[in-house]
């Protein structure tokens, strides 16, 4: 009996040695399915990290590509701005030219007027001067018809003498 005791005693120990290794081995498995677990949430958190990253990014890139975009306008809009100006200062000397034109015109008209006036104020007088004459005239005409008609008179009583 001593050695089915002894046997006992054997069996029992490695059962106490296998529920060991057993606990041991579950302990170990338990772990590594915690670690699993914990590996598994840190690649979900990262894997979520990562979409939100490509969103991010996504919408970086949106941004830059609308960033490009004002730019290319700015871009326009300033050389549009710098054609504007060009051509403000283009219009601006045409301006200046055109109103030292009208200047010079409008002192020309305002000198042919003064001499339009001076010719008017020229061809009354010669007017007033020409009513004179023909008043001289006629009256000149009738002193010479009755200095004719006298001396007709006075070549007749000549003649008849």
């Amino acid at each position: 009996m001593e050695k089915f005791k002894e046997k006992l005693n054997a069996l029992r120990a490695e059962v106490d040695l296998a529920n060991a290794r057993a606990d041991e081995a579950e302990s170990s498995l338990k772990k590594l399915n915690d670690s699993q677990n914990d590996r598994d949430q840190e690649i979900i958190g990262l894997q979520n990290k990562i979409q939100l990253l490509e969103e991010e990014l996504e919408k970086a890139e949106g941004k830059l590509q609308d960033a490009k975009v004002l730019k290319e306008e700015d871009e326009q809009n300033r050389n549009y701005g710098e054609n504007l100006l060009k051509k403000i200062n283009l219009l601006e000397v045409q301006l200046e030219t055109t109103e030292n034109n009208l200047r010079e015109t409008t002192e020309k008209l305002r000198q042919v007027d003064l001499k339009a006036e001076q010719a008017e104020r020229r061809v009354q007088q010669l007017e007033t001067e020409k009513v004179e004459m023909e008043g001289k005239l006629e009256s000149l005409e009738e002193q010479y018809r009755n200095v004719k008609a006298e001396l007709d008179e006075t070549l007749k009583s000549l003649e008849e003498l």
